[in-house]
């Protein structure tokens, strides 16, 4: 039997499972920079946690919702407004991974963006993503943003699809950078949903 998700914002108690949930966002690109920041002798996932107990920034519970079934977390989602004018003059500074999806952003200003929206496998396919994406627009409406904002990989067709049916059009594309050991390849696509 399957149980409706309760949403509600994250916790400080949440890190160490958003952690997860961001790296499956990220494709496991999360955990590869991690680990390049962790040093010898510390988990990656210990430096996401960290991450994800910062009062501010792109991955920061207070940005997070989480979507409940019974005591488990079984998805999230990560968003904020973009600024505008956005300021891409620390982009040489990034891992050149990053730089793609910073580049996409950039042309997305002023949108309230969705770093993160991922669920873990067994909670897949029960409309969940559907339920985060209309929170995400919600907040947008709330703060008077003009358009929701996302970032896919071309080969997750799944998520293209999902934020298609959700009401994203696909605006830009930038060749994707991938660590070495990344199986994928392809474009990271910039979709936008205007709001009303």
């Amino acid at each position: 039997m399957t149980h409706q998700p309760t949403f509600r914002p994250a916790t400080l108690a949440d890190a160490a499972t958003l952690s997860v949930l961001m790296d499956i966002a990220g494709e496991g690109a999360p955990n590869w920079l991690w680990l390049k920041m962790a040093g010898p002798g510390h988990s990656a996932l210990e430096v996401g946690r960290e991450r994800a107990r910062r009062e501010e920034g792109g991955f920061s519970y207070r940005h997070t919702t989480v979507a409940q079934i019974g005591d488990e977390i079984a998805a999230c989602l990560v968003g904020y407004p973009l600024d505008d004018p956005y300021d891409l003059s620390g982009l040489g500074d990034m891992p050149e991974p990053f730089r793609p999806l910073v580049r996409l952003e950039a042309q997305a200003p002023g949108t309230w963006y969705v770093n993160v929206i991922a669920a873990f496998a067994e909670f897949r396919g029960q409309g969940i993503g559907a339920r985060l994406l209309n929170i995400a627009e919600t907040r947008a409406v709330e703060l008077g943003t003009p358009a929701t904002s996302i970032i896919v990989g071309s080969w997750n067709t799944g998520a293209e699809r999902l934020y298609a049916r959700c009401g994203y059009q696909a605006v830009a594309r930038e060749p994707a950078i991938l660590p070495p050991a990344f199986s994928q390849s392809g474009d990271w696509i910039l979709m936008v949903r205007p709001l009303r």
